[in-house]
């Protein structure tokens, strides 16, 4: 675990972030060595320039937090962010569609960004808290289908966060064909380990420091 920094996409979604706090995380980023900076894709200009030739890359979400965006605007939000600068996309699915079983749309929703994206590495936000184990299924081998490298748990915005059992799930759907990412209510190093060990690839966390 003494690698445990390169596991972080190193967080800060708040809608009053200031131009200051976004800089705190890109220079916490760059001294202890995070995988990421995820910030809205507003901030993608000035997080890509701060972390230029750092090895840190620069990570946005899209379709953030609800998912409920019109396939189109979350496509060219995608690829502004892109456009910007930003080497990886954390997209959310489109929820209600999901629990509606509508998963052309879904399945549809998500190949769109990761076209946009390229050559972004596209991360899908499930929102495992609003979903059943089985839509938690469906939805993760939608994104596969679609092209997504990452299956994430949530956007730590909605009524939970990452669970071991969601992380297990999750792994063993996707097994080898894409990667997990754990996020939402990752306070401890002992929590972020445990996901680790239970499967997730990458943690995403708005207290990176505190999980070292």
């Amino acid at each position: 675990m003494e690698n445990i920094a390169s596991y972080i996409d190193h967080t800060m979604l708040k809608a009053d972030a200031t131009t200051e706090t976004i800089k705190r995380y890109c220079d916490e980023a760059k001294k202890y060595h995070f995988r990421s900076v995820c910030i809205n894709t507003c901030h993608v200009p000035f997080v890509h320039k701060e972390l230029e030739g750092s090895g840190v890359n620069t990570c946005c979400v899209v379709g953030f937090p609800l998912g409920a965006m019109s396939t189109a605007a979350k496509a060219f939000e995608a690829k502004q962010a892109v456009n910007d600068g930003a080497d990886e996309v954390d997209m959310v699915i489109n929820i209600g569609a999901i629990k509606d079983k509508n998963y052309d749309l879904v399945k549809k929703d998500i190949e769109e960004v990761v076209k946009a994206s390229k050559p972004a590495v596209v991360k899908v936000i499930i929102e495992t808290c609003l979903l059943t184990d089985d839509e938690k299924v469906k939805a993760c081998e939608l994104s596969v289908e679609a092209g997504a490298d990452f299956v994430k748990t949530s956007t730590g915005f909605s009524t939970g966060g990452a669970t071991l059992e969601d992380v297990r799930l999750m792994k063993k759907t996707v097994g080898d064909r894409a990667k997990v990412k754990a996020s939402g209510g990752i306070r401890t190093p002992e929590f972020a380990k445990e996901l680790i060990e239970a499967g997730a690839d990458r943690i995403g966390a708005g207290n990176g420091v505190i999980l070292l």
